[in-house]
């Protein structure tokens, strides 16, 4: 696997910030550490979750998604969609989408055209290196674009993998895309913080030299 996310550096610090599902999120900490330019491991992130639905079959989208069980298969391929649809959103300054967290998805016959597209806006609304360090509003926190798609990185990761864990696929999950998302979700997701209004469940205990990728899911409660 290739090490996708250890591309130019910015001076953006990390702050607490929750993941997308509307949970508060805490002051920056004392010494929160710079991130790398977190665009080309949400390029890959979004390159790979769109492989992994087009791969979906039609009679798998009613499928549960046991780690992600608010979800069915096609549900969750609606939500990776809302999600870019989101942040292209904020980044551009625009009020958070009024969309439902699910879109058609996978299940619409233009699903390749929509990805696409979506896909396109979030580049273009990324495109400015200012945008990395002006701050965008999410529904759960005000953050620097920079650490907004670093959140968004991760958000596409964990879904492709419990999207592909439900429809039994093994997609390449690059190293670099896990290593930064896990550094995110480890400052915006403190461990002791879980339950109520984070709706995560506890991180589950995984070895240090485990897969990037089973260290992420890990950290924001699915078991690998």
């Amino acid at each position: 696997m290739t090490d996708t996310a250890s591309a130019t550096t910015t001076t953006t610090t990390t702050p607490g910030a929750a993941a997308d599902s509307g949970a508060p999120a805490g002051a920056p900490p004392a010494g929160a550490p710079t991130m790398p330019d977190p665009r080309p491991a949400l390029a890959a992130a979004m390159a790979l979750a769109g492989r992994t639905v087009a791969a979906v079959r039609p009679d798998q989208l009613d499928l549960p998604v046991p780690s992600c069980p608010e979800f069915d298969v096609r549900e969750l391929t609606g939500h990776l969609l809302f999600a870019l649809r989101r942040l292209a959103a904020v980044a551009r300054g625009e009020a958070d989408t009024t969309e439902p967290l699910v879109v058609e998805g996978a299940a619409h016959p233009d699903w390749a055209a929509l990805w696409a597209d979506a896909a396109r806006q979030v580049t273009e609304a990324l495109a400015d290196d200012a945008v990395l360090g002006r701050m965008v509003a999410l529904p759960f926190a005000t953050l620097p674009g920079a650490v907004a798609a670093g959140i968004y990185t991760s958000e596409m990761t964990t879904h492709t993998w419990d999207l592909a864990r439900a429809t039994g696929q093994a997609p390449a999950f690059d190293d670099g895309v896990c290593e930064l998302s896990l550094a995110v979700m480890r400052v915006g997701l403190p461990a002791g913080e879980r339950g109520g209004e984070v709706p995560f469940a506890a991180p589950v205990d995984v070895a240090d030299d485990a897969p990037a990728i089973d260290r992420l899911v890990a950290w924001v409660g699915r078991r690998p």
